[in-house]
């Protein structure tokens, strides 16, 4: 009877996944099904998606964890979970870890577990996560031998050509530089991102709803022990990162008043005249009706180093000097003073999704 049931619940899955347009299935332990395309793998199935796909293609991953490093070069693709919390996505490269059969490392850019580089991808339900062990490496006596330097460790990129990326009930999950946001347009809604130090960060426009963005412990006591945002986003782009109506959480052992809102990235970068700290990177992160957890530093924003033309590392950015903003923050790491600006009434009202993602309205699976 029971292995009835099952058989039964088997081909009535299989009815409901092709009534929903999957185009793929992924599932490592799944056994062929007539008139649908089973992977074993996520990178089999992207793999197999067409090169330009001018429609949604649709991967459906089956719980699971799944280690790979995966790479989305092709447009309109979505990887859509089974359930967020059991359909895992992990891999543990990170920014100072030579890259197979070569002596150059990974650096932060590459460590992702995902790089997305094309227009319109889409995922849902599922988790992303960098699982290099940074709190064993974090509890090391910085003189040791073993300590390894480059620590960061990218759940998502978004990169290249990617625009129009759209999140729903994902769980980002790392330590030091969880979410590279770097290029185009991305939209997160009911989701999780999670890590400590700079651990949403890059020169895109993110706008993140509804969303629980928490702070991870250290291994070691340091202060500050983390910062949420550290935004390169370019003179031209009006927005940057954008929190609205979003949490911001922390672990069990953050401290109190511990993680700045954000400090200012200004990337190295390669111009004419030699090779130093962007100035035109003039960061924007803006909290607009946002919850803050005590972990919140009462100072709100911090500063950051730079390149100096002279190749050190001499140059000090000021939030004061960024577009670091807040309005309405609410909860006990919320406060008002000279270096936490708010923004008027007026000024919060530009902030809405339609204009933040210049009129594009992101879809998913059941819109």
């Amino acid at each position: 009877m029971r292995y009835l049931l099952t058989a039964v619940l088997a081909v009535f899955f299989h009815s409901a996944t092709a009534a929903l347009g999957y185009q793929a299935i992924v599932d490592p332990n799944g056994a062929a099904e007539s008139g649908q395309e089973i992977y074993r793998s996520i990178g089999a199935a992207l793999e197999a998606a067409p090169p330009s796909a001018e429609k949604p293609y649709v991967i459906f991953i089956r719980n699971g964890h799944y280690r790979e490093k995966l790479t989305v070069d092709k447009p309109n693709i979505t990887l859509l979970g089974e359930d967020r919390d059991k359909t895992v996505i992990r891999y543990d490269a990170y920014a100072g870890q030579k890259m197979p059969g070569s002596e150059e490392t990974w650096g932060t850019f590459r460590s992702a577990t995902l790089t997305v580089l094309a227009p319109d991808f889409r995922a849902e339900n599922l988790t992303l996560e960098n699982s290099f062990d940074f709190l064993a490496n974090d509890a090391r006596d910085r003189r040791a031998t073993e300590k390894i330097r480059g620590t960061q460790a990218v759940a998502l990129a978004l990169d290249g050509e990617a625009d129009r990326a759209a999140f729903r009930n994902v769980r980002l999950s790392g330590y030091q530089d969880t979410l590279y946001a770097n290029r185009g347009r991305s939209y997160f809604l009911h989701s999780v991102i999670e890590g400590n130090v700079d651990f949403i960060f890059g020169a895109g426009t993110a706008l993140f709803e509804h969303s629980d963005i928490v702070s991870r412990r250290r291994a070691t006591k340091v202060s500050p022990s983390g910062y949420v945002t550290a935004p390169s986003t370019n003179i031209g782009n009006p927005y940057g990162l954008v929190f609205l109506n979003c949490r911001l959480l922390r672990e069990p052992g953050v401290p109190v008043s511990s993680v700045p809102l954000g400090r200012p990235w200004h990337p190295t970068t390669t111009f004419a005249d030699g090779r130093y700290a962007d100035p035109d990177a003039i960061g924007a992160s803006i909290f607009i009706e946002t919850y803050m957890d005590d972990h919140i530093s009462r100072d709100g924003w911090a500063s950051m180093r730079g390149t100096s033309r002279d190749g050190s590392k001499s140059m000090m950015f000021e939030p004061e000097d960024t577009r670091f903003f807040e309005y309405r923050s609410r909860g006990p790491g919320a406060a008002v003073s000279a270096r936490r600006r708010q923004l008027s009434e007026v000024k919060a009202a530009r902030y809405t999704r339609e204009k933040i993602l210049d009129d594009w309205m992101p879809t998913f699976i059941d819109n």
